[in-house]
């Protein structure tokens, strides 16, 4: 980030009267020592805004139940949506974790730290405003050195969810996120654009089965090698709004633009762009893979790969209402490996307005 535009953004928050959070630019490198104040935040009962190998998230300690609210009302999210918990090493799943199976150690030995959730029994003292009341608790520890360093800084667990006001696109950088945060959270820390772009897999492991809750960039295939594998019938459709659920993101609307968006997908290549080219009009934007721009007016690009669109994708579905279109007619993928994890994002920020044909 530039250092006119964190200028700019810091003086508009002065002159309209808003609190402005400490902001610390980590884009150049930086010394661990720079984010003891970041972590003296987390450990005062504050709010930082950090980045992680998938998303951005909203921080705060874990163990603090009124430090935990603050995440909730920050993001105008529901209480019955559990958080996950962000952790630096094992012994910090330790001391809220109640027990780790054999099959739970080797997935934690194989894809910790990385972008992999497991949600776990937990102990006691994990506050139930971060469960939902339930018995469970998800546990991600982060790859991203910027995360891993201030969790260990501030010595607890990170009770973090992506860094978004609830149900627009997760933030994947600053830039986006800035405006509707900024006068939410205590510190934000910098750290350019995320990795991945989609927020972590979650996983439960259930009578010995992996049950895959959220897909993200750990796949189906990653995880088969461990046994059988199981994707919950909520990863493409909604749950209702009596269900009770073990993840964030199966339940509420996520990740939508206010324009309406429409979702088309064929196995077949032709007749997916015919339809596409059926509902185009001038006051239309199309939203497909590099390869078919071609055949669109008002198009952007979200790449040619499927790792191309994770990282893109969020960062498209926030620029889609400034282009003040009446729909936007978003092109699927198959819904397979990282494609099921690019796909579920894609039918909430529709609102399961979905076409396949």
């Amino acid at each position: 980030m530039s250092f006119l535009f964190v200028f700019f953004i810091k003086m508009s928050i002065i002159l309209s009267g808003g609190f402005m959070a400490d902001y610390l630019d980590l884009t150049k490198g930086y010394q661990k020592e720079e984010l003891k104040d970041a972590a003296l935040t987390i450990k005062q009962g504050g709010l930082v805004l950090f980045p992680t190998e998938t998303v951005y998230g909203i921080g705060a300690d874990g163990l603090n139940e009124e430090a935990v609210k603050k995440i909730f009302i920050a993001k105008g999210r529901a209480s019955d949506n559990p958080l996950i918990l962000h952790v630096s090493d094992m012994k910090m799943i330790e001391r809220i974790v109640a027990e780790v199976t054999p099959l739970e150690r080797k997935l934690v030995e194989k894809f910790f730290p990385g972008p992999l959730t497991i949600v776990f029994k937990r102990k006691g003292n994990v506050p139930n405003v971060v469960t939902a009341n339930l018995d469970t608790v998800g546990v991600r520890m982060p790859e991203n050195k910027i995360a891993h360093d201030l969790i260990e800084l501030a010595n607890t667990p990170i009770a973090a969810p992506s860094a978004n006001i609830s149900g627009r696109p997760s933030g994947t950088n600053v830039q986006d996120i800035f405006n509707e945060l900024n006068d939410k959270v205590n510190y934000i820390l910098d750290g350019g654009e995320t990795k991945i772009g989609l927020e972590s897999t979650v996983i439960r492991v259930i009578d010995n089965k992996i049950n895959i809750l959220r897909p993200g960039k750990i796949t189906y295939d990653d995880l088969k090698e461990f046994g059988e594998v199981v994707v919950s019938p909520h990863v493409l459709k909604e749950a209702s709004s009596d269900e009770v659920v073990l993840s964030p993101g199966m339940k509420y609307k996520h990740y939508a633009p206010k324009t309406k968006c429409v979702l088309i997908y064929s196995d077949d290549k032709k007749k997916m762009l015919d339809k596409m080219k059926e509902l185009e009009t001038n006051n239309t934007l199309v939203i497909t893979n590099e390869d078919n721009v071609k055949y669109f007016n008002n198009v952007i690009s979200y790449g040619k790969s499927l790792e191309d669109i994770s990282h893109n994708l969020f960062k498209i579905l926030r620029s889609i209402d400034k282009e003040n279109k009446e729909l936007v007619i978003i092109e699927g993928v198959k819904a397979e490996g990282l494609g099921l994890a690019i796909m579920n994002r894609l039918i909430r920020a529709c609102s399961h307005n979905y076409i396949e044909l």
